[in-house]
């Protein structure tokens, strides 16, 4: 393509991608009454929605309880990822090509087909067992690593395909083990591919509203349902809250662009073909 007609596309993108984000900024600055009015620039700029959003709903719970969870089931994922990866690629068993092809179907199954299933099961534990599942977030731990698990293992299982051999054989011969292998050779050149399984592993979780909505109780409510609610609110028993919504997207989206920026340079290394040398 000529490099004019790829700058003009370019900036088209960028343009689909930070106008509704400058929308959302703006927005967070004004009234909700002149939100809710179509006003684009605010006719008077004002910070106080900022202030408003952690007395309006449970938003600095929500996000510490997503943080929790989210968080936990990026490092598990990507710690249970790794080694069933190197397990799969490295060593052939009876039933090996079955789960890869499992892995693969899973990601088929869309979660709204699993909401009710999944709930089924965890009040079957509450009643059987005496375990307090539905409203846990445990519970809700368990529901998103059903999910992220499969996703993460096989995206270590490509970037494990990329890994030179010679060097795992180089290290049995100086007398190396399998997990020797694993954790001096295997996960140290993992590192990008590790980081891209756990953060896409973490959006699910942080992301999520649908197993959120039902697995959860007020106490233990994720940011995804915070924001659900400040959508529902009004204020003055008239006005949506729409400049606190706003407000409070822009916030909830500050954990995912910093996990981002810290962890960039692994994911360019784990996106693309050349992450191994």
């Amino acid at each position: 393509m000529p490099t004019p007609l790829i700058a003009v596309l370019t900036t088209l993108l960028c343009l689909l991608v930070l106008v509704p984000i400058a929308y959302i900024f703006l927005a967070s600055l004004n009234t909700d009454a002149g939100v809710a009015g179509g006003e684009f620039w605010p006719s008077q700029f004002s910070f106080e929605s900022y202030t408003k959003i952690w007395t309006t709903v449970g938003l600095g719970r929500g996000i510490t309880n997503s943080l929790i969870v989210a968080g936990s089931v990026a490092v598990v994922s990507a710690v249970i990822a790794i080694g069933t990866a190197y397990v799969l690629v490295r060593f052939t068993f009876f039933g090996r090509l079955t789960v890869l092809r499992g892995l693969l179907g899973l990601q088929s199954i869309p979660g709204t087909l699993m909401v009710l299933p999944v709930f089924v099961l965890f009040s079957s534990a509450g009643t059987y067992f005496g375990i307090s599942v539905i409203g846990s977030r445990w519970g809700l731990f368990i529901a998103y690593l059903t999910f992220a698990l499969p996703f993460s293992t096989w995206v270590m299982v490509t970037y494990l395909r990329g890994l030179p051999r010679e060097l795992e054989e180089a290290a049995r011969i100086d007398g190396a083990s399998n997990l020797g292998i694993l954790f001096k050779i295997i996960i140290p050149l993992s590192w990008p591919g590790i980081v891209v399984s756990g953060i896409f592993a973490f959006l699910l979780g942080w992301n999520d509203v649908l197993f959120a909505s039902v697995l959860t109780r007020p106490d233990t409510a994720t940011a995804a349902i915070a924001l659900q609610v400040f959508s529902a609110g009004q204020e003055g028993g008239a006005i949506p809250v729409y400049s606190q919504m706003m407000a409070a997207a822009l916030v909830c989206a500050v954990p995912v662009v910093l996990l981002y920026l810290i962890f960039q340079r692994y994911l360019v290394g784990g996106l693309t073909a050349g992450g191994v040398k």
